[in-house]
């Protein structure tokens, strides 16, 4: 799960990023209006945050503006304010929840959790590849009758590849959709979760789905 932050204070930030990152998800943080307007439009996530109060414009302006490009990602507003009218303009602006400052993590969590549930029926929800049914809904993924049991980052690469059946995927791609700001390119985590991953997805299977192309990347498919 991919989830973009748009908060100006740093500390809170965090918090909510290292929380977020707990169930899994990809935290990408932006600080004001137009980071987070320029990051939603470069990549595509499972849920937006948004704090109301950012510099270079409100929240409720950036939650119109990604409306209006078309952006369909459901998106979780933060405010200092509880004033139904501040709801009602959020809402009208076209968000999709409203939680109010201060807030326990685990009432984010379980929201961020169902707004990643309730995105754009177009999106795909299951993948199937040879005899390997990816569920992305419920993070779930079996191969003949055996369930695959992964740990998070490693449903995250293999979601990277179920988006992209059957395409080469370069490590800049992988990178961005499996970690965040703060993985470090130089090392060779990547590498490590691949084998990891067709350990446990190719191991006592054929055909085998999970493919090195050499100087180029990866691609998931028979």
């Amino acid at each position: 799960m991919r989830v973009l932050l748009v908060e100006d204070d740093a500390e809170l930030a965090r918090e909510v990023a290292a929380g977020l990152r707990g169930i899994g998800a990809v935290v990408l943080i932006a600080a004001d209006f137009a980071a987070g307007l320029r990051s939603a439009r470069l990549e595509e996530q499972d849920v937006m945050i948004l704090d109301v109060m950012l510099p270079g414009g409100s929240g409720f302006a950036l939650c119109r503006s990604l409306r209006d490009i078309g952006l369909t990602t459901p998106i979780l507003m933060l405010t200092a304010r509880d004033a139904v009218e501040d709801r009602v303009v959020g809402l009208d602006a076209g968000a999709d929840d409203y939680l109010t400052k201060p807030f326990a993590l685990q009432e984010l969590r379980a929201r961020v959790r169902a707004l990643a549930r309730r995105r754009p029926a177009l999106a795909p929800r299951t993948v199937t590849i040879a005899d390997l049914e990816i569920d992305l809904a419920a993070r779930r993924a079996h191969r003949g009758d055996r369930v695959i049991e992964l740990t998070a980052k490693e449903f995250a690469l293999l979601e990277c590849f179920a988006l992209h059946p059957d395409e080469v995927l370069d490590r800049a791609t992988i990178t961005a959709h499996v970690w965040d700001d703060n993985h470090d390119p130089f090392t060779n985590v990547l590498e490590v979760l691949v084998r990891r991953l067709r350990r446990k997805i190719d191991d006592d299977f054929e055909p085998k789905l999970i493919h090195t192309m050499r100087g180029a990347g990866y691609r998931l498919g028979p």
